[in-house]
């Protein structure tokens, strides 16, 4: 009688005997033509070499699609870039700083296809003091955009910044945008608030990157500055 193995070969030990004898295949050519495996596209079996190359393809395939993604974010965001370089542009361009903040606001409606877009830019210099923009913004409000060092993307929650804009019935999600001297996200007082808002809830969505935001934030608090 045959006395059972004390320690039974396992698949690891089979495993690990190929991947440290590359030569077995060379000695045993025959055997990878009777080998036999489940296809990835189905249940019926397929030799060795044939289950490879469905590996190999499907790698292919996920290298194209990843590929293709790159392409179009590449596209994307160089759309995005020309955009934004037209916007600067008219930044720069426009002599008169009293009409920077319709500006800034007819310009991204345009450019970022933004449904409604409104500012607001307090403690101005005296020749701007009685403009709309300057105009009609509580210490709540102004402390609110202060305490913003990020911008805020999320639902409509009865922001008084939402009666800022022409439609506030129609909002449905929005992006609060502090304007002060330098990064959005330094703790200095804000001096100004930029509303964003859309009818669709998620277009400005709680979970989104806000990059491309602070960016907007920033260019329109230095272009703005000139008012102060």
């Amino acid at each position: 009688m045959t006395e059972p193995l004390m320690n039974p070969i396992t698949e690891d030990d089979i495993a690990n005997y190929l991947a440290i004898t590359p030569d077995f295949f060379s000695r045993h050519a025959t055997l990878l033509a009777t080998v036999q495996l489940s296809s990835g596209h189905g249940t019926r079996a397929v030799s060795l070499q044939e289950r490879q190359a469905e590996m190999l393809r499907d790698k292919i395939k996920v290298m194209e699609h990843r590929t293709m993604d790159m392409i179009r974010h590449g596209n994307e965001n160089m759309l995005i870039s020309d955009k934004l370089h037209r916007w600067v542009l008219e930044l720069l361009l426009r002599s008169e700083p009293g009409d920077l903040p319709d500006l800034i606001a007819r310009e991204i409606k345009a450019e970022f296809v933004v449904s409604q877009v409104s500012i607001k830019v307090w403690d101005v210099a005296s020749a701007y003091a009685d403009r709309d923009f300057a105009k009609g913004v509580s210490d709540d409000a102004k402390a609110l955009a202060s305490s913003l060092t990020a911008p805020y993307c999320g639902i409509n929650a009865g922001f008084e910044a939402v009666s800022w804009l022409g439609d506030p019935a129609a909002v449905s999600s929005l992006a609060l945008i502090p304007l002060r001297a330098g990064t959005v996200h330094s703790t200095v007082p804000a001096f100004g608030m930029l509303v964003l808002a859309s009818p669709d809830p998620l277009r400005f969505d709680a979970g989104m990157g806000t990059d491309f935001l602070d960016r907007i934030g920033e260019l329109s608090s230095a272009a703005l500055s000139r008012l102060r």
